[in-house]
């Protein structure tokens, strides 16, 4: 009757470490989608600082632009005023000489006067049509001039935009790249979660319904009484008898499992909280259950389970399954535990 009862009471704990792990699978997957969230704003706010960057960069020089333009502007008006003058200028020195040709037509007595007035204001006339020539010419230029800084405008303008609509793409482009990430996450965990569970089923089936191997959450848990002895890290042959069915149906399910997915199968050791004695071949609990977790991977490896696909892990007496200090509670917490989840 005790042993019934402690049997009942071992099952009774079973939920919570079950609970315990799935609520940590859990965590694992959000914060893996909070790190992609979190790498994601930072490559969209290094591509959004590069184009503040640009787009500061062609506001100054369309300022620059402006600036040049409106001073040429002025210039040019400067310069048109001073053709309109020189032409008022050649209008009225062609008068002059038009009213002293007629003065010359009309009496000859003046007429060595007006011939030296005459070639006095054609030559004044002469300068005002180079001087007026050479400012059209100037007028010329900076029409040229306010043309090309025109086209210079237009095409920075018209690079602004395409930078504008370059950076919009990338922002939509890293949005649908989260989306995506989020949803392969999504499906390579249920993918994960269904190939855990086939394997779980199969090691039922292959382990029967031994008291001393059960299903813990995710886990697979063998009490170290089942593959060792006692203090020791040597597969017993019970242990090797064990261990061996669980090596063929890894092997089955690794044909199973797509080459994309990074499978592992974790061996965590786990010990009471019983202090070993020095004179032992392990110092402490943690030298124990690190070894009987590598004891266990090398004897899989032996069955033909590829290396890579294989990981140890000791723990001590350091995760508890069973609270208390009770005989019971410290056999329960004498474990192995297989997990089967994703490098």
């Amino acid at each position: 009757m005790p042993l019934a009862r402690n049997r009942r009471q071992q099952r009774a704990v079973d939920y919570w470490p079950g609970f315990v792990d799935a609520l940590s699978t859990l965590l694992i997957a959000i914060m893996f989608i909070l790190t992609v969230f979190v790498v994601g704003q930072f490559i969209l706010s290094r591509e959004i600082s590069g184009r503040d960057e640009v787009l500061t960069r062609l506001n100054s020089q369309i300022n620059e632009l402006t600036q040049l333009l409106a001073l040429e502007k002025g210039s040019n008006q400067d310069l048109q005023d001073s053709v309109a003058n020189l032409q008022a200028s050649l209008a009225s020195a062609e008068g002059e000489r038009t009213r002293l040709q007629a003065l010359l037509s009309a009496g000859a007595g003046g007429q060595d006067a007006a011939k030296q007035q005459i070639g006095t204001l054609s030559q004044q006339l002469d300068e005002q049509k180079q001087v007026s020539d050479r400012a059209l010419s100037q007028v010329d230029l900076l029409n040229q001039q306010i043309a090309a800084l025109r086209s210079q405008i237009a095409a920075v303008e018209a690079a602004l935009q395409a930078s504008e609509e370059k950076d919009q793409t990338s922002q939509t482009k890293i949005a649908d790249l989260g989306r995506r990430l989020n949803v392969a996450l999504a499906a390579r965990v249920q993918e994960l979660n269904r190939y855990r569970s086939d394997f779980f089923g199969r090691l039922r089936e292959i382990l029967s319904d031994r008291e001393n191997i059960r299903v813990v959450g995710d886990r697979f848990v063998f009490q170290s009484e089942v593959l060792f002895p006692s203090g020791g890290a040597d597969l017993n042959p019970d242990g090797q008898t064990e261990m061996a069915k669980l090596a063929t149906a890894l092997l089955d399910l690794s044909k199973e499992i797509p080459p994309e997915i990074n499978w592992v199968l974790r061996v965590d050791g786990h010990t009471d909280n019983v202090a070993l004695s020095g004179s032992g071949r392990y110092r402490d609990n943690w030298e124990l259950s690190s070894a009987r977790a590598i004891s266990v991977v090398k004897f899989l490896i032996s069955q033909g389970v590829p290396a890579d696909r294989l990981v140890a892990a000791g723990f001590g007496e350091f995760q508890p399954i069973a609270p208390g200090d009770t005989p019971d509670a410290r056999a329960t917490n004498r474990r192995i535990e297989l997990k089967l989840t994703e490098k």
